[in-house]
């Protein structure tokens, strides 16, 4: 017999969630259920309501936005374990990328509109929230720097530079 695993043991187990207390993790898993995306799908789509965000638990997602006459650009790849989605954390609540399933995604889809009425009434939920995402915008910013660099060749410049 197989047992299922319920979304507060799924967030539990979560690298992104981990020193969270076990009490915002239960009221956390009140916001989420499971969802999947095939191949190509959206999860979400820059400049629309931005109303969740991921725990990506199985398949990769493509954070990507669009290049006047080049395209979309992938800015990131979100495995196994990563989260999708920041925006609706802060006011007016737009997507600020796309986030695409590069092949079949399984993921928890945790609501923010929730999650912001959670963290209103429980600041230091809120507290642990912002500094959870703001060190993974930190990282996004850092992969969109990478990936500018590299499309204009000045990688290996910047690299000697801060040796």
């Amino acid at each position: 017999m197989v047992k299922l695993k319920s979304i507060k043991d799924l967030l539990t187990e979560a690298p992104f969630f981990e020193g969270m207390e076990d009490r915002h993790i239960a009221f956390l898993s009140g916001c989420g259920e499971i969802v999947h995306f095939e191949e190509g799908a959206f999860l979400s789509k820059e400049g629309e309501e931005a109303n969740n965000f991921y725990l990506i638990l199985k398949g990769e997602v493509s954070i990507e936005s669009y290049v006047p006459a080049k395209g979309a650009m992938m800015i990131s790849r979100i495995k196994g374990g990563g989260i999708s989605g920041y925006s609706w954390l802060f006011s007016p609540y737009r997507n600020q990328f796309d986030a695409r399933a590069l092949n079949h995604v399984r993921a928890i889809q945790l609501n923010g509109k929730c999650l912001r009425g959670k963290a209103e009434s429980d600041h230091e939920l809120g507290y642990q929230l912002m500094n959870k995402f703001t060190q993974m915008i930190l990282q996004r910013m850092q992969d969109t720097r990478r990936q500018m660099l590299d499309i204009y060749g000045t990688e290996k410049k910047v690299a000697t530079s801060n040796e």
